[in-house]
């Protein structure tokens, strides 16, 4: 599992539905894009704001037309309750994703002992198809690497981690500790990722801006990674600049901000509607930002 994963953004309705129509159409869009992989209920996919029900339909979905076109897919299991997010791992093992993502369990912060017993449970429920653990800078407790290290060993269903990357100091530790693992750092960060021999690829939040140009930036960093680079720093800056203060000044949440890229991307009819109660971005912003968008990242947006 390498390269650029595109992330599955609920369709919202505007009585708070999930508009699956518009969802299927948004899979058809991410196969034709040609990413590496796309996979659900990320924080983006709202995991945390959907029933059982509507569940196992979104990943019975994106199972059908990934299988009709070859397409590889990872389900997300996530729950903050690890009772669900159990029994969420051993529905999506029967569609035959390439992974099932989870979470550790978020009311308590988890100890290392508690976490190693949790993921142990999940590959029970996953039975033969592999673990990654989604490890976000938000959880109640945030491992580093010798700490993961140590819990991951434990459990060799685990194959690879998402996380938030850090300084050159967080380097050295993840390739010291972490190599055995797949390690998944943010989109807009994977050419530092790459650089630094650690990152084998990202789920990522710049395929929400454009799955397309996320694809060619992700390929290019094979043979360009100077050029790669290049375009990451523009990247972050028109994130820095653009799209990060929505959360910094007025509290949105790391989900609207995604569908706020989609949008400005505007390769789906995805919306940036979120469900209640949690609030999303005025649309009225969009044109303005994809102007703002085309004229930093060219290579990226479409």
């Amino acid at each position: 599992m390498r390269g650029n994963w595109a992330t599955l953004l609920l369709p919202i309705n505007d009585d708070d539905s999930i508009d699956f129509s518009r969802l299927a159409d948004e899979i058809d869009r991410l196969i034709a894009a040609g990413v590496d992989g796309i996979y659900s209920n990320g924080t983006a996919g709202e995991f945390h704001n959907q029933t059982e029900a509507e569940f196992d339909a979104i990943q019975q979905l994106l199972a059908d037309r990934c299988r009709a076109a070859q397409m590889p897919f990872v389900i997300g299991a996530c729950q903050p309750d690890p009772r669900i997010s159990l029994e969420r791992g051993r529905r999506a093992a029967g569609l035959g994703p390439e992974a099932i993502q989870v979470i550790l369990p978020d009311w308590w912060p988890v100890t290392i002992p508690e976490a190693t017993d949790f993921l142990t449970m999940a590959a029970e429920a996953a039975g033969p198809v592999p673990l990654v653990l989604y490890h976000p800078p938000h959880a109640k407790r945030v491992f580093a690497p010798a700490e993961l290290a140590v819990l991951l060993k434990s459990v060799p269903q685990v194959v690879g981690v998402k996380l938030a990357d850090g300084d050159s100091v967080w380097y050295e530790q993840a390739r010291q500790h972490l190599g055995p693992w797949g390690i998944y750092v943010p989109g807009h960060h994977l050419a530092t990722g790459v650089e630094q021999g650690v990152a084998v690829g990202a789920f990522s939040n710049v395929a929400c801006l454009s799955p397309s140009g996320a694809q060619r930036w992700t390929a290019s960093m094979a043979d360009s990674l100077n050029q790669a680079l290049g375009i990451e720093q523009r990247l972050r800056i028109f994130l820095d600049d653009h799209v990060a203060p929505f959360a910094k000044t007025q509290s949105y949440s790391n989900a609207a901000l995604d569908k706020l890229l989609a949008a400005i991307g505007g390769w789906a009819d995805i919306g940036t509607r979120l469900r209640r109660p949690y609030r999303w971005i005025d649309p009225a912003v969009v044109p303005e930002l994809r102007e703002k968008a085309k004229a930093a990242l060219p290579e990226i947006m479409p």
